[in-house]
């Protein structure tokens, strides 16, 4: 589930709140309208492909020590400075790139995490010259066989890292990428549908 939520600490027996609309939903989502759509429209569904996997994976490093919904309130914004999380626009950004980025206001202005970003973008570039599908390839190999997967109960059973998310976050780093701890990689197979955590009575559950 997205890491640090400014939400009231659920009680660890609580599965599901339940929405204006009538469906019960993963209880991290409170009562916060954002959260609900991206719990609904985005949370677990699939993502496939470079660009899109890079543009999860940086925000899931900027998110890193803040709240999700800081981070999706400034998406957008995101977005527009990063070009569309372009990887090879985002690889050519230089010392300039930086500085207009810290002077950004609509974004979260950190010099640790723009930089990051950027040598994610090189590091997938790079990647990209000898597998061109390597990130999404490395991702996926990590999602569940079917007979393997659960079904969480409660938020307290879901981990906030993983054998899967430590290997993924060990190979990544051997790649050159930064801000991918495991449990940043552990949201970030949680957010694009390689691990389906949705707990048993959210109606987005497969089961």
């Amino acid at each position: 589930m997205p890491d640090s939520l400014t939400l009231p600490s659920p009680d660890t027996d609580l599965a599901t709140v339940r929405g204006p609309d009538g469906r019960p939903r993963c209880a991290w989502v409170g009562d916060v309208d954002e959260l609900r759509r991206y719990h609904d429209d985005e949370w677990g569904v699939p993502v496939r492909g470079n660009q899109g996997l890079f543009e999860r994976l940086a925000l899931e490093g900027f998110q890193s020590g803040l709240s999700w919904l800081t981070i999706l309130r400034r998406r957008d914004a995101f977005r527009r400075a990063f070009a569309g999380f372009d990887p090879a626009v985002v690889a050519e950004y230089g010392e300039a790139d930086v500085q207009r980025l810290l002077d950004d206001s609509t974004i979260i202005r950190n010099r640790r995490k723009i930089e990051a970003t950027i040598a994610n973008a090189r590091a997938l570039v790079s990647w990209q010259s000898e597998q061109p599908h390597g990130l999404d390839a490395l991702v996926w190999s990590f999602a569940p066989e079917p007979s393997a997967r659960r079904r969480p109960a409660t938020l307290a059973e879901i981990s906030a890292h993983t054998d899967a998310s430590r290997a993924l976050a060990a190979t990544l780093k051997a790649r050159g990428f930064r801000f991918v701890g495991p449990t940043t990689m552990y949201a970030l197979l949680q957010a694009t549908g390689v691990v389906d955590d949705h707990v048993a009575g959210c109606w987005r559950s497969a089961g």
